[in-house]
């Protein structure tokens, strides 16, 4: 019984240590694609953070069509060696690999789909309590966010000064989750088995 906890507890920082670096790196990658502000605090530490995993690749394979293919890589890997290690962990044995190669895209567009639930939520609630604040954060959260929220405002124009929006985003983002990442997780689970 003792030995499940212990499994509970390493898949648990296994999740913790992966995400934040998964988290990096998928910004840095979002960042530079909305090229947002580079001199800016977040940005500056994302680079550092990154920087040593991704420079070595940038050797390997350059970017091309205007995608940061390093970056992309290193977040392919390091998200299928995160599933690779919880399967180690929980079960003892390694995913096949169509089912990881599947299970790690799923995943990917999981993060990607959430950092923008998050961030969208979050400017809804800075505009209620603060609007119009400027903070390095919320610029950044702002570069990230209008490539999305601009053609749903075209879709649904603002009532009253109130921006409906974010709103229709974020079921948007939901219905993605539910109608494609689950499936392709379900898809991944089988194919591993």
């Amino acid at each position: 019984m003792g030995g499940t906890y212990f499994t509970q507890a390493a898949v648990f920082l296994i999740q913790i240590v992966f995400g934040l670096y998964i988290l990096a790196v998928l910004l840095r990658y979002l960042l530079a694609r909305v090229r947002a502000d580079f001199y800016n605090p977040l940005s500056q530490f994302l680079v550092k953070v990154t920087n040593p995993a991704i420079k070595p690749l940038r050797r390997l394979v350059p970017g091309y069509f205007g995608i940061d293919w390093p970056s992309i890589i290193l977040l392919f890997f390091i998200q299928a060696l995160e599933i690779i290690l919880i399967s180690l962990v929980v079960g003892g044995h390694t995913p096949s690999p169509m089912g990881l190669f599947v299970l790690t895209i799923a995943y990917l567009l999981k993060e990607v789909i959430y950092v923008y639930m998050f961030i969208i939520i979050i400017q809804i609630v800075i505009s209620w309590v603060n609007p119009g604040a400027y903070n390095p954060v919320t610029v950044i959260m702002y570069q990230l966010s209008e490539p999305i929220l601009k053609p749903a405002r075209r879709l649904i124009p603002s009532a009253g000064g109130f921006d409906f929006s974010p709103m229709l985003v974020i079921i948007g983002l939901q219905l993605l989750i539910i109608l494609l990442v689950s499936p392709l997780m379900d898809l991944g689970r089988q194919l591993s088995m």
